[in-house]
Order: structure tokens, then sequence, then C-alpha cells
């Protein structure tokens, strides 16, 4: 039986009624959670510039995913709650795919999206979980898996497409901040990392003395290049333990 383990719960979503310039305009402090707010006022810029380009891309008849309610839905997760790192490429390009957490799709959607059910089929593997209808990983973060795309914003249908606008700074400074909570000696918070194809191994000089689980990327193309049988849930919760943390309950509700 599935039981809620979650340290916390992400804030409610924005009303859908947001647009991306009206996100341009508004104070950090309301777009991400008050520590990541701090972590990243240094690209604040740079964030106000992405979300500018995505306005743009919405009024020149260019859909983008996700909605501007979820665009920053990673980081409304509090940062000194994060003790896992799951690094993805970009967003699902499929229109209703994408819901601003890497990997994760809308408890509705149908069917699932091939990557996650490798990611399923890796997790029963690995822990013996059965492979869940749904594609909701919200609680995952609540327990503080910060389900992270290296690029947050994609044009509908066109994979990668939102690629060097931007949003690389912006990660890089958040992915940066988590791993400067260590400190030097890695006495500080706890943090896994978990890197899935090169896209995602990319970060790793970003991560000094944070250990990481790495492998090829779940999706059709390179998962049985490496990622089956790498057996990532178990060996992030053994990590965890040694950095004395709690792991993380992987089984996802049967219906969130």
């Amino acid at each position: 039986m599935w039981e809620s383990d979650a340290l916390f719960e992400l804030a409610a979503e924005p009303a859908d009624t947001e647009t991306f310039a009206a996100l341009a305009q508004r104070p950090l402090g309301e777009l991400v959670a008050p520590d990541w707010a701090g972590a990243l006022a240094g690209v604040e810029d740079q964030l106000r510039s992405v979300l500018s380009f995505l306005a743009a891309e919405v009024a020149a008849g260019h859909p983008v995913l996700p909605p501007p309610s979820c665009v920053l839905r990673a980081f409304r997760q509090p940062m000194a709650a994060v003790k896992v790192l799951l690094v993805g490429q970009d967003p699902y390009p499929t229109p209703g795919h994408a819901v601003g957490l890497s990997f994760a799709v809308d408890v509705s959607t149908r069917p699932l999206p091939r990557s996650l059910i490798n990611i399923y089929r890796e997790l029963e593997a690995d822990l013996g979980i059965p492979p869940r209808t749904h594609g909701d990983l919200s609680a995952w973060a609540g327990q503080g898996v910060l389900l992270l795309n290296r690029v947050m914003s994609v044009r509908a249908g066109a994979a990668g497409s939102h690629r060097g606008k931007g949003w690389e700074d912006i990660t890089t400074a958040a992915i940066t901040a988590l791993a400067d909570r260590r400190g030097p000696d890695g006495a500080g918070l706890p943090l896994v990392a978990v890197l899935w194809g090169k896209d995602a191994e990319s970060v790793r000089p970003l991560l000094p003395g944070v250990p990481a689980v790495a492998s090829a990327h779940p999706s059709p193309l390179s998962a049985s290049r490496g990622f089956f049988g790498s057996r990532p849930f178990s060996r992030v919760n053994e990590l965890l333990r040694e950095q004395g943390s709690s792991g993380v309950t992987w089984e996802l509700p049967p219906v969130p």
C-alpha cells in the first residue's frame, strides 16, 4: 500500500489565465520560492528576458509548453528541501504533456511518454514497484526531488527549439546554488544528482563533490544502452543514507 511521505506540498499553481508577458513583469519572489528567489537573483534579468521571449513566441502564433502557470513550477519547491536533483533535457513537445517537472506529465495524459514508461520499467526492476498508469510525479517532488529540465520551455511540436534562448544560464545558477549548499567539505545539506544522458551529464562540472547516479537516457533510442539495469532509485537512496538523510519513497500513489 502506498503511503504519503511528502515533506511539504508544492505551492498552488497560479491561475491558468496567467501569461508569459505578465510573468515577466512580476517580482521574482512571486514567481519562485523565497530561497530560490535569493539563489536566482543574479540571473533575474536573464529570466525576464526568457519570459519576454516566450511572450513573443506566443504573440507570433507559436504555442509554448508548458503553460505560463507551470513554466517555473520546479522552482516553487523550496530549495532548502531539495535532496535529489534529477536533470531532464527540455519539456515534452507534445501539447498537453509538459507540466513543468522533468519527465512528468499530467495525471490524465494517455498514453504515457515512452521515456516515462522506461523509467517505470526500471523502477520495477530495481525496487519491485509496479508501473503506474499515470505520469504524475509530484509525489517525488514533494519529498525533495527537484525535477529540473535544463531548458524549461519548448515550442509545441519542436523538441529542443528553446535551447540557447537563456534557460541554460538560469538552470546553471540553480544547479550551482544547490551544490554550494554542501560547502567545500561536503558537510552541508544532502544532495544526490541523477544524470540521465549526455545533456544531463554536461552539468557534472557544476556539482563538485556531489555524488551522482549517471547512465544512458531512458528514451527508447538509448535505454537499452545503459539505462536498463542501472538501478538508479536504490542507488540514490543508498547515497542519501550515506549523507545521513532518509531515502525517497519512490512508489507513486495509484491515483494522485
